[in-house]
């Protein structure tokens, strides 16, 4: 008796194995809807304004004389703009700073790295105001806050030849839960399927539909004889039942 419930237990033990294997490996396997996560943050070194997601974008733009025609006028830009040829007291002094582009070095989902391909392909910059308490001391001497970013116009409403203003964006990605699939180790971008093309147009279309049209009158009428041979032979076993009890 012992030695059949010992069995018994070791059986249902062994068909409990695959059950609790299987349940270790769902819980082990990585999540795509998890939130993304850069491994280190991402900062401009100048200004020591850091990013809250997966890229940085610092533009920065100067006031500066234009040149249309013979008229001149000021306007901002983000370009250096060559001055050289403009009539005295229009001179536009060297574009000191410049903007740059900091892209996460590595992003995780749910501990597996993601493709660096990703980033460029879903991600999508977004203006943003950051916090300026790690701006170094010789920058705040010259910049102060101007709206979602930096400037260094005295009056902000009155900019004068070489003045600058800066503003950042950062990069964000949409949830990608349905956008990447696990493949060597890493998130990778789901392939989206072409769509299916149809040479010819309407008339490839119904030639196409026509087969399957066809079928399905040919089942009605399958289904059709079955029922009425069923009737008949049904009705013929009950005539010849009739019949034996009358005689």
């Amino acid at each position: 008796m012992k030695h059949a419930r010992a069995c018994a237990m070791g059986f249902a033990f062994a068909c409990l194995l695959p059950a609790a294997g299987t349940v270790r490996a769902q819980e082990a396997a990585p999540d795509p809807a998890s939130p993304p996560q850069p491994v280190a943050t991402v900062r401009d070194p100048d200004f020591g304004v850091s990013a809250r997601h997966f890229g940085l974008e610092r533009d920065v733009e100067m006031f500066q004389w234009q040149r249309n025609g013979d008229a001149y006028g000021r306007a901002w830009s983000a370009e250096a703009l060559d001055s050289s040829g403009f009539a005295p007291g229009h001179d536009n002094p060297p574009f000191p700073l410049h903007g740059h582009r900091w892209i996460a070095d590595e992003v995780r989902v749910d501990g597996v790295p993601l493709d660096p391909a990703v980033l460029p392909a879903l991600g999508e910059w977004v203006p943003f105001r950051p916090s300026f308490s790690a701006l170094p001391g010789n920058l705040a001497a010259t910049f102060q806050p101007q709206g979602d970013g930096l400037g260094t116009a005295e009056d902000p409403m009155d900019p004068q030849v070489g003045d600058l203003r800066i503003h950042w964006r950062e990069l964000r990605l949409p949830p990608l839960s349905e956008r990447i699939v696990l493949d060597a180790g890493r998130w990778q971008l789901k392939a989206v399927p072409a769509p299916a093309s149809v040479p010819g147009g309407d008339d490839d279309a119904a030639a196409q539909h026509t087969p399957a049209s066809v079928r399905t009158i040919v089942g009605y009428a399958v289904v059709a004889l079955l029922v009425f041979l069923l009737v008949f032979f049904a009705g013929f076993g009950v005539a010849r039942l009739l019949r034996r009890r009358a005689r």
